[in-house]
């Protein structure tokens, strides 16, 4: 099974699972550059799978829809371009490369979910939308941070090897961030140094791995003493005792850095 991103306006990413002959895509926000990659590869659509609602993620869900016939699955209690079966946490979808195991992860939106099969490729494959990205997490517009801080904690105990496959190239921005929280962290020194490698290549950094975000990504480290006290240090009302508290401070940090 082969796993592309398609860039689509100036930092997305659309998925393309494909196996030679079927495909899916995920969060297509626009149609015209995953129709081209159909083409080219001369793959037939046999699904569509929606993470959220916002505009950039559904925006070519019709378009793909008319032209290929192909159906979508998308969050249940979002607004979404119709026709589209609802699933949410606890549900499945048999697609290519699946079942895809459904999981709901709030905070960026109110009803936002992820993909999950261990089928899909070698490695477990996640599907994340723009709950995770790698070296950070997604705005809270709608959720609050405890939403989020679930969120992260279910996406954390899948397991390791987990391909992040998230919507945007945040990576390096968020790195730097990262690197504002933890300055000590080698790990984290080594991974911006191998992602901006990549982007000076034209490459892009995903996908990143959970045990890589686990490292690395203050809003998966939470709980570590580090990440707590420049929490802390930046927002004197963080309690250092609840990880909610602590993402809500870096989220808010991170939002004006």
């Amino acid at each position: 099974m082969n796993l592309l991103p398609i860039p689509a306006f100036s930092d997305n990413y659309i998925w393309l699972l494909h196996d030679g002959e079927q495909a899916l895509v995920v969060d297509p926000g626009q149609a015209e550059p995953v129709l081209t990659a159909l083409t080219q590869l001369q793959l037939r659509l046999q699904g569509i799978l929606v993470t959220h609602h916002h505009a950039d993620h559904v925006g070519g869900v019709q378009a793909l829809q008319q032209a290929t016939g192909a159906p979508a699955w998308g969050p249940a209690y979002e607004r979404l371009p119709e026709p589209i079966s609802r699933v949410q946490g606890g549900d499945t979808v048999d697609l290519l490369g699946g079942p895809w195991q459904v999981i709901d992860v709030p905070g960026h939106t109110s009803g936002h979910i992820a993909f999950f099969s261990v089928h899909a490729q070698k490695q477990p494959v996640l599907f994340c939308g723009d709950t995770l990205f790698s070296g950070g997490c997604g705005r809270l517009f709608e959720g609050t941070a405890a939403q989020m801080q679930n969120s992260l904690d279910q996406l954390a105990a899948l397991p390791g090897n987990t391909l992040v496959c998230c919507a945007h190239e945040y990576t390096i921005s968020n790195l730097r961030f990262a690197q504002a929280v933890e300055p000590n962290n080698q790990d984290l020194a080594q991974y911006l140094e191998h992602c901006q490698a990549l982007r000076s290549q034209g490459q892009p950094t995903l996908p990143s791995t959970l045990q890589i975000e686990l490292a690395i990504n203050p809003f998966m480290r939470s709980r570590a003493a580090d990440v707590i006290a420049a929490a802390v240090q930046h927002d004197s009302h963080t309690r250092p005792e609840e990880p909610a508290s602590v993402l809500a401070a870096l989220r808010q940090w991170k939002n004006v850095f």
